[in-house]
This record gives structure tokens, sequence and C-alpha cells, in this order.
């Protein structure tokens, strides 16, 4: 009976103290603020402002114009204190989420609310992150729009911004230390072209096998020997693609050019693998600095 009693009293003082805990839980703070982004842009400029990787909706190695949001998706939207997406054509369904949703303006950023779009002819063009310029004008807006729902952190995103403003501003001279010693200023994509503010800050021309992020997968006989005729014409040594293109348009064109296929990438999204090591916006227009070196030559 003893020992009855004594295994009933460690129940009962177990669940006084598991009774206690929970309560003091449910009584703590937590100041921790959640944010959604939908694609890479915005979740490198999130994470460069706070020091914090946000929740990305697209996953890595995927085009975010085929992108649906799954239930999952709908319920951390929902429930986010911020929300971060490129706007545009392409993100439609976050625009009609958002709205059906009736979610609070305040806890949510568009980079076409940041950086106001221009005409690619007929169309709007939603990619303003790939020039350095506007995305200095971004992550500034990130940083007041995030220190006024997390105060307590406003100094350190100061200090973060300050340090990535400056990598962007090394960027910035680098394009325009190549576009300004470069032989041409000639730009040819057997791809699509989401380049479009990054060509206009630096003086770039262009010609490419499809407008924007058009959904086109074949280019015309056409459009074509456009691109051939160009490359020859100008003597162009490299012929571009983007990230996450299977290239076959590039390689076609270069076989009939001897061009060389290199990648310019937008950052519109990342492979899995570069995810995985935390490759940054900063990282890959690195990378384009020397391609940019080449592709003008």
């Amino acid at each position: 009976m003893r020992k009855i009693a004594l295994i009933v009293s460690l129940v009962v003082l177990i669940a006084l103290i598991s009774g206690f805990l929970l309560i003091k839980n449910k009584g703590s703070s937590d100041d921790s603020v959640v944010i959604i982004t939908t694609s890479f842009p915005e979740y490198d400029f999130v994470r460069a402002v706070t020091g914090e990787a946000p929740k990305m909706l697209l996953k890595p190695g995927n085009e975010i114009h085929h992108f649906e949001p799954t239930p999952q998706d709908i319920i951390d939207i929902k429930s986010a204190d911020f929300i971060v997406y490129g706007g545009g054509e392409s993100e439609e369904w976050m625009d009609d989420l958002l709205m059906n949703n009736d979610i609070d303006d305040s806890k949510i950023l568009s980079l076409l609310d940041i950086v106001e779009p221009d005409l690619n002819g007929d169309e709007e063009d939603e990619h303003v992150w790939t020039s350095p310029v506007s995305a200095i004008e971004i992550v500034e807006t990130l940083r007041d729009e995030l220190s006024e729902i997390w105060p307590e952190k406003a100094e350190d995103f100061k200090k973060n911004t300050d340090k990535y403003i400056a990598e962007l501003q090394d960027i910035d001279k680098e394009f325009r230390a190549v576009v300004d010693s470069a032989r041409t200023k000639q730009l040819v994509f057997a791809d699509r072209f989401p380049f479009y503010y990054f060509a206009k800050e630096y003086g770039l021309n262009y010609v490419a096998a499809f407008p924007g992020c058009a959904e086109q997968t074949e280019a015309s006989s056409k459009t074509v020997a456009e691109l051939i005729d160009k490359i020859k014409a100008d003597n162009l040594g490299v012929v571009l693609k983007i990230e996450l293109s299977n290239g076959k348009l590039a390689d076609a064109i270069a076989n009939e050019t001897g061009a060389r296929v290199m990648e310019l990438n937008s950052a519109h999204n990342v492979s899995q693998a570069d995810f995985d090591n935390g490759v940054t916006y900063v990282d890959i227009m690195h990378k384009n600095v020397e391609v940019l070196k080449e592709a003008l030559k």
C-alpha cells in the first residue's frame, strides 16, 4: 500500500509541475517575428537586413511562373507577421490570396511598391531587383518597415543594412567599370530576358529570344536567325542564357556562330545546392560581373 501511495504521490507531483510549466509557457511573451517571402530576391534581402532566414515559399530550383501555393502556404501567409513578395504578373496569385483573405495592408510589402516598374515593350516588367541600385532602395525600405514591427532589433537592422548596402555599392561600381571599358555594349540572350532594369541602369543594348519571362519555350526560325545575325555582325564572343534554363537554344546558336554559352543570373531563384550552401544575391552578382566582362569583349 505504501508503495502504491508513493507512486500516486509522484504522479500527482509530476502533473502539478507540468501544469505549472504549461501555465508559465502560455504566459510568457514570444518576440519572434514570422516573415514570409515568395522567391529568392525577397528571401535574400530580408535575410541580409535581419540576419535571419525567413520562410521562402518557392522551392529552390523551381520557377515562380508555375508556382501554386499549398494549403500550408496559405495558412503560413495568413498567420505571418510580415509578407514580402515580388509582385507583377507572375505573382498575381499572391495579390488574389491577400485580397480574398482580407490581410492587413500594413503586413504586406511588394517590391513593385518600392521600385516603380517600367514598361518593357508593352508589358510591365517586374524584375526590379536585377539592378543593384534598385536592390539598395529595396533593402533600405525593408530596414525601415521591419524596424517598425520589430523595434528592439532596429539598431541591428541598421548595422546589417549598412554593411549590405556597402557590398551592393561595390558591385555597382564593378559593373560600371566593366561597361566603361568594354568594346561593345551589346548583349544577346538566347533565352528569356529578365534583365531590363539591369540593362537600363548600365546603358546596355540587348536582343533576346523571348521578352521578360515569357512562357514560350520554342523560338521562331526568324528569331533564331536574327540572334545569329546579331552575333556575327557585332563579332560577339558570348551568347547568354539565364539561370535554371536548359540552354538548348543557346547551344544551338553557339554551334552556328562559334560563340561561347555563358549564364547571366537574374537571381529569381537558385538551385537546391546553392540554396543549401547559403549563396546570396551579392555572390550571384559577383559572378555576373565576370560574365559581363567576357560578354562585352
